[in-house]
């Protein structure tokens, strides 16, 4: 009997799979057709965002601060949220020379739900509606989870990288459906491609890209939602800037090193420009660098082999520091560090106030 209906769980899951084989072979040019009319009309008739008001979370530095000049640019008027007063009033001065009719300047931390809802209070206070919300604060976490002496210490980085989500999103959508407006989320490549040594950021971000798939489907005719997986991109994560599995936030390149090895930077000038072109065009998702797509083509394809070389470039190691990984290594390699990285990135400086 026990034969038997093993034979016939076989059976049925081998017909699913023909099914389904057949029902994408079936359906996929049909979609591809769709997917390349829509991004036609997207690059024909993309949304115009002078004028529109536009909420980012994280605009002190890195992505935030380059989304900020590239909405300017495109004469938006902007709210920008951060914790670095002083800071955040150099973005919106540059902000206002680069072409944005207004900016409001918020000190806030996305972590308190009440300062959340009070900076989104305030956006609609000072312009009166609000188009789109960029949700972008995070903090990057590095460490093997076996070596955590307390996971408590990574409260914060949920709370930051989660919640700093999830806030901002829950007292910006009555605005927002008042003016059929977006909600940007920027996640992370770790939602896709899990890479070692960043256990509790991985997951964080994971969380964050499964909230908004599932808000997409709630608010769909609604609010429109794109969500950003950036790769390696110059900002002051990349630069090292860390939350350690000891709970303190410091900047530790040779950690940095340990982790993105020679993977290569891209600037946030770039990114920026290239996330808001998309943004307008109402992409559901942005992978920049592009070429970050075939990686994640790759995890669902042969995750074994995406496992593997993870594995290989930021666990395995040379010597006895936990950081002497292959990655590490051959940024070593005469020339690669100049080829991979930015000159802004072998700084450890970044903005304190």
């Amino acid at each position: 009997m026990a034969a038997m209906a093993q034979l016939a769980s076989w059976l049925a899951g081998a017909a699913v799979r023909v099914a389904l084989a057949a029902l994408l072979a079936l359906l996929l040019p049909a979609y591809r057709v769709y997917k390349l009319t829509a991004s036609l009309l997207g690059a024909l008739l993309p949304d115009d965002v002078a004028g529109k008001v536009v909420l980012i979370t994280g605009a002190t530095s890195g992505i935030g601060e380059h989304l900020a000049y590239e909405y300017a640019r495109r004469g938006a008027y902007l709210a920008l949220v951060a914790r670095r007063e002083e800071s955040l009033r150099e973005v919106g001065n540059a902000a206002l020379a680069l072409g944005s009719p207004d900016v409001l300047v918020v000190p806030a931390d996305v972590s308190s739900p009440d300062d959340c809802r009070k900076f989104v209070d305030n956006t609609i206070r000072c312009f009166g509606r609000l188009d789109h919300l960029v949700n972008n604060t995070s903090i990057w976490q590095v460490g093997k989870f076996e070596e955590v002496a307390d996971v408590n210490h990574f409260r914060k980085l949920m709370d930051i990288n989660f919640w700093g989500h999830v806030y901002p999103t829950r007292h910006a959508i009555p605005h927002l459906k008042k003016t059929y407006g977006r909600i940007i989320g920027v996640t992370s490549n770790s939602s896709y491609i899990f890479i070692g040594r960043n256990t509790f950021y991985n997951a964080s971000k994971a969380a964050v890209l499964n909230f908004y798939d599932t808000l997409r489907m709630e608010l769909a005719g609604d609010i429109g939602i794109t969500e950003v997986v950036p790769g390696v991109v110059e900002s002051e994560i990349t630069k090292g800037k860390m939350l350690t599995k000891e709970g303190d936030m410091r900047v530790d390149q040779a950690e940095r090193d340990a982790i993105h090895g020679t993977a290569p930077v891209e600037r946030t000038g770039d990114f920026a420009k290239a996330v808001v072109r998309d943004v307008c065009r109402r992409e559901r998702y942005v992978f920049e660098p592009r070429w970050y797509r075939a990686v994640y083509l790759l995890r669902v394809s042969f995750p074994e082999v995406m496992d593997w070389s993870s594995r290989l470039l930021t666990v395995r190691r040379f010597g006895p520091a936990t950081m002497d990984t292959v990655g590490r290594w051959l940024l070593g390699v005469p020339g690669q560090r100049w080829l991979a990285q930015p000159a802004s990135l072998r700084s450890p400086e970044i903005k304190v106030r």
